[in-house]
């Protein structure tokens, strides 16, 4: 039988996930008495849920790999054969509102779209967030996107960012997009970059922190990380010093992996939480003194960035069509750029103090 991995479980407990990818992963070995029979047909027999349109979009989009080479889906299967499928997976709604939702759209053509999502808004709808999300101004905008197919919601989403996070997302528009994007993010070659504002400065300008990422034991709502064991899913984050401010920095990180909540959860374990990340404590002050006009000025601060200080920067991939490598920036958001000055004046405040000015 098959089995799958990479499934999202107790969606409702965590919101709006982070990043993870939205796919499903079958692994099949095919019985020793098996008789030559074409792919396509057998996975419809082995996966009586999926229907032989996607199978074959999945099959062309390079998604469908036998002993680990791709494919045709007039292969003939042959006894022992290990068969691997990663199909992009819906999320478990069953009915979405269209709304007339304003949408930053960055680029679009006849197979995806570039979304620059602000923050605040929900991708799509989940418990306590049935409205006004992305996914609800898609299905607005369009009317073609592949969705409610057979009683099932589509929404072409392979990936996600969290609710208060900003920043750049692709949406596929046909099937065959969103397998050939979800292979991509299942073999973590999209090239993903973020910009964050994290406590204090790390004291190696670059690095790369490696550590399992899984729900904490302590609190589901929150992700922890297990640099030992087999507990959670294996997580990859390069990060670079781009500013220092003292009792602030501007990192950049690169996601080799795409766990949910990944920058959050590995730059807490750093010692250096987001700035204004409440739910990885980040909204104390976790550097500097604790009263006077720089607790005024923090929390001015805070006021000014209300959220987690995480911004999707960059986003790289392989064009399901053209088969060339495309990359996308996006600018900072305002609330973003408001926070950084004000730590960037005050940066040179102390520095002035340091040098005796």
């Amino acid at each position: 039988m098959p089995f799958t991995d990479a499934k999202e479980e107790d969606f409702e407990e965590i919101g709006s996930l982070d990043s993870d990818e939205l796919y499903e992963h079958h692994r099949i070995q095919v019985d020793k008495g098996q008789a030559l029979l074409r792919l396509d047909k057998f996975l419809m027999d082995r996966l009586p849920n999926v229907t032989r349109n996607k199978l074959q979009d999945a099959i062309k989009a390079e998604s469908v790999r036998i002993n680990g080479n791709v494919t045709k889906a007039s292969y003939k299967v042959k006894p022992l054969d290990i068969i691997t499928v990663t199909l992009a997976t819906p999320p478990r709604d069953t009915d979405v509102v269209p709304e007339d939702i304003p949408l930053n759209i960055v680029y679009e053509d006849e197979d995806l779209l570039m979304i620059n999502k602000p923050a605040g808004m929900v991708v799509h709808p989940a418990y306590n967030n049935w409205s006004g999300t992305l996914v609800n101004g898609l299905v607005y905008y369009l009317q073609n996107l592949p969705t409610h197919r057979n009683g099932e919601i589509r929404p072409g989403l392979v990936h996600r960012i969290d609710k208060d996070t900003s920043g750049l997302l692709v949406i596929a528009k046909t099937e065959i997009a969103m397998a050939h994007l979800a292979r991509q993010f299942f073999d973590h070659s999209i090239e993903r970059t973020y910009y964050a504002l994290v406590w204090g400065v790390p004291a190696q300008p670059k690095g790369t922190i490696v550590g399992n990422i899984g729900r904490s034991l302590k609190d589901r709502k929150v992700m922890a990380v297990y640099p030992e064991g087999d507990f959670g899913k294996h997580a990859v984050t390069h990060y670079e010093v781009l500013e220092s401010f003292s009792y602030c920095s501007l990192i950049k990180c690169n996601l080799e992996t795409g766990r949910t909540h990944q920058i959050r959860a590995h730059m807490k374990y750093l010692g250096h939480p987001l700035f204004n990340d409440a739910t990885y404590g980040g909204d104390k002050i976790l550097k500097g003194q604790q009263t006077g006009p720089y607790k005024a000025f923090v929390q001015n601060t805070f006021a000014l960035l209300p959220r987690q200080a995480l911004h999707a920067k960059s986003l790289g991939f392989i064009h399901p069509t053209t088969q060339q490598f495309i990359q996308f920036e996006s600018d900072l958001p305002a609330d973003f750029v408001a926070a950084l000055e004000k730590w960037r004046q005050y940066g040179q405040v102390l520095q002035s103090r340091s040098q005796g000015l």
